[in-house]
């Protein structure tokens, strides 16, 4: 994996402004494992060659050369090289922003090769700006920005409206990684609420209002994913399963599974086992 990355740090950024935080230009070459991610921002992500695959949550998409993919903040994703030529690909990372599309998906992938317009252009022109910073760099790479969102809106066949996002308070922060850390331990609200130093009907309400959902609706996904990936990659039991990802039983993990994913833990495990197959 060859990854160069340069980061913007304009000096005149204030609070909730839309900024361009990072570009960068990576080429896989089997060296590091496509692990799933998630940002505190938006991520646009093209494609510049090769083919492989970009998983968005429980979602995977082929994509080629001079496709586009927008992922908005917190959603998991990664990407992975598929064939010859290797998948090579910019990425600009967007703070403050957020895609709201009809469909109230938190992603879109956009297929650019029959478009006149050249996408690849802005991310070049945004990455070449940061790399050599001459005079003025700041002030080209936030107009830059701007066209690369309004070409955005002449392309897509999926309409979009942009919404300011915001940042979660540093208490809120800190209990989403708490529950992304220490979801297998038994936890409710009175205990969160103890750490955040908050009362727990605030914690409840703030943290929703940054994240889109509860605490403990967060905790109860969060386990939910943690179940679906040792199904699909381990030979634990459902009840070891259960106690791994923090659930108080068998029972509860299938009645939360099913009511989840729309089947039980053993027929997901199943269908993943048959995809891997085919593959």
């Amino acid at each position: 994996m060859s990854t160069q990355s340069l980061r913007f740090s304009p000096e005149d950024r204030t609070p909730q402004e839309v900024t361009l935080l990072n570009a960068s230009a990576s080429r896989y070459e089997g060296d590091w494992p496509s692990i799933p991610h998630s940002h505190a921002f938006t991520e646009l992500f093209y494609v510049r060659d090769g083919q492989g695959e970009f998983l968005i949550e429980d979602n995977i998409f082929p994509i080629s050369k001079d496709d586009l993919i927008i992922v908005n903040p917190h959603i998991n994703h990664t990407e992975i090289s598929r064939g010859s030529p290797p998948l090579s690909y910019f990425t600009v990372g967007v703070d403050g922003l957020c895609f709201s599309f009809n469909d109230h998906k938190e992603y879109r992938i956009f297929n650019c090769r029959e478009k006149k317009t050249d996408l690849l252009f802005y991310f070049n022109s945004i990455f070449q700006e940061l790399d050599k910073q001459s005079e003025g760099y700041e002030q080209i790479c936030k107009h830059m920005l701007d066209v690369l969102i309004l070409q955005l809106r002449r392309i897509t066949d999926s309409p979009f409206d942009l919404i300011t996002a915001q940042h979660p308070t540093k208490e809120c922060a800190a209990i989403k990684r708490y529950l992304d850390s220490n979801y297998g331990e038994n936890i409710t609200l009175d205990h969160l609420s103890a750490l955040s130093h908050l009362n727990k009907y605030y914690l409840s309400h703030e943290f929703t209002k940054y994240y889109g959902i509860s605490p403990i609706n967060y905790l109860n996904h969060k386990r939910i994913e943690v179940c679906k990936e040792l199904l699909e990659n381990t030979d634990y039991g459902i009840s070891d399963i259960a106690h791994l990802a923090g659930l108080s039983s068998q029972s509860y993990l299938s009645q939360s599974f099913r009511k989840s994913c729309g089947m039980t833990a053993g027929n997901y495990r199943k269908l993943k086992k048959k995809r891997k197959e085919a593959m």
